[in-house]
């Protein structure tokens, strides 16, 4: 709203959790696809079904290094009385003139290679002598070091059937079935499978761009000195490497400081590599809150010049320790969504599990944007909880027993403590303290 009547009436109004994460989610579009190189696909979402084009394997292969053989040829063979058989040349891998193989003969074939007509079974070199005369092989010799043995003869010890050590064409997948469906997420198995099958692009949602920066004259880049009233900026480090992990392409601007310009000349300059925006401190109510401040003009002002310029931000109340103050809107002509989180480093975080990590996985395409959780048994009391507001503590969750210990206070500075948590406790607005032992539920982050 424009009007400050309604403006205020907006601050007025306590949001819950889910109210807030439905509207960011509400005005959140997945990204339009585009065709990408393979590897450039990783971690995206397919958005067309792939068929398989030709067989895999496309042709019989060996599956062994050995000779290729006709069965009938090896059926009597044992080790006191080996069958000796004519070595009629080798196949090797992306051999394509194959020597056809007639009674009493053999070719020398390696894993992967073609099997050569006539043959119907694989003997592994070490069922033979490896053409050398001597006793069971272990090995075959290098070509380039004994080229006599692609031919000459070589004693089979054991019989193979029809079939043994042979991969059929088809044996994986057919010619036309299903491949992957519309809805994956290439991982290096599935992108492996697309190159497999000869795809060397494929068309997918994009990874997100997601721009994280912090806001604070007191912040200093790690690295550097300390000086009074300063505190390393950590909060872009988290934030950056927790975009990355939810799968989005994540840059990282240095510590702005409190002024106002300095804040809106940054996020114009970062509209144009952006997908989404991601900006933590500045959103209470403080007289240094520049986030808030700047960015409730931009929602209060029509066209000014500035690339921001047209976009509403709204700064709310949440029921939800930590992480009360969030803001969320819609900037720049191309309408980038922004989420503005509090600047201590827990309520940053547990405010990206909760609204941004499944803004970007919603932005991927993905059906399931949450994170998910599970009952637990709380093995220590939680004294109090405030009524009224939703809590999410930090918490080490033991998936064996089944149990969840609270990791840390619930002070919202407490940073170390989320470092050694893999979960949050969930506790309810309308419980006020949980007594150890009791059923609780709990947002898995690992």
């Amino acid at each position: 709203m424009n009007n400050a009547t309604g403006r205020t009436s907006h601050q007025d109004r306590v949001w819950s959790v889910a109210e807030h994460l439905d509207d960011v989610l509400s005005k959140i579009a997945p990204l339009d696809p585009i065709e990408l190189q393979l590897l450039d696909a990783q971690g995206c979402v397919l958005v067309e079904d792939i068929t398989v084009p030709v067989a895999l394997p496309p042709f019989d292969n060996s599956s062994m290094d050995g000779y290729a053989v006709r069965a009938a040829d090896v059926a009597d063979a044992t080790e006191s009385a080996p069958v000796a058989l004519t070595v009629i040349g080798d196949v090797a891998a992306g051999s394509g003139e194959l020597p056809g193989i007639g009674p009493g003969q053999a070719a020398r074939i390696m894993t992967g290679a073609p099997v050569p007509p006539g043959a119907e079974a694989v003997v592994p070199v070490e069922w033979t002598d490896g053409g050398t005369g001597q006793g069971p092989a272990a090995t075959m010799r290098a070509h380039s070091a004994a080229p006599e043995d692609a031919g000459g003869e070589v004693h089979v010890h054991h019989p193979a059937a029809a079939g043994a050590h042979i991969r059929a064409r088809g044996s994986d997948v057919t010619e036309g079935e299903m491949a992957l469906r519309a809805g994956t997420v290439l991982g290096p198995s599935q992108i492996g499978l697309l190159a497999a099958i000869g795809r060397g692009t494929v068309r997918v949602r994009p990874r997100p761009r997601v721009v994280v920066l912090s806001t604070g004259s007191e912040l200093v880049q790690p690295g550097e000195a300390l000086g009074p009233g300063q505190i390393h900026d950590s909060n872009s480090f988290q934030l950056t490497a927790a975009a990355r992990a939810a799968g989005a392409i994540a840059y990282r601007v240095g510590a702005v400081a409190d002024d106002a310009d300095t804040l809106r000349s940054t996020l114009e300059d970062q509209l144009i590599r952006a997908d989404i925006l991601v900006t933590s401190g500045g959103v209470s109510v403080g007289a240094y809150d520049v986030v808030k401040e700047t960015l409730v003009a931009l929602s209060a002002t029509e066209a000014d010049g500035s690339s921001l310029a047209g976009g509403t931000v709204e700064f709310r109340r949440l029921a939800m320790q930590p992480g009360k103050p969030q803001g969320f809107g819609l900037i720049g002509p191309d309408r980038i969504p922004l989420l503005a989180l509090p600047g201590n480093p827990v309520s940053s975080y547990v405010s990206f599990e909760l609204f941004v990590r499944p803004a970007i996985r919603a932005l991927m395409g993905l059906s399931e944007v949450h994170r998910p959780t599970t009952p637990a048994r709380c093995t220590e009391a939680v004294a109090s909880s405030p009524k009224g507001k939703r809590q999410f503590l930090r918490g080490s969750y033991d998936a064996g027993a089944g149990t969840v210990t609270p990791v840390g206070g619930a002070g919202s500075h407490l940073i170390k403590a989320m470092a050694h948590a893999n979960a949050l406790i969930i506790v309810p607005e309308d419980t006020t303290e949980v007594p150890a032992g009791a059923d609780v539920e709990v947002v898995l982050l690992g």
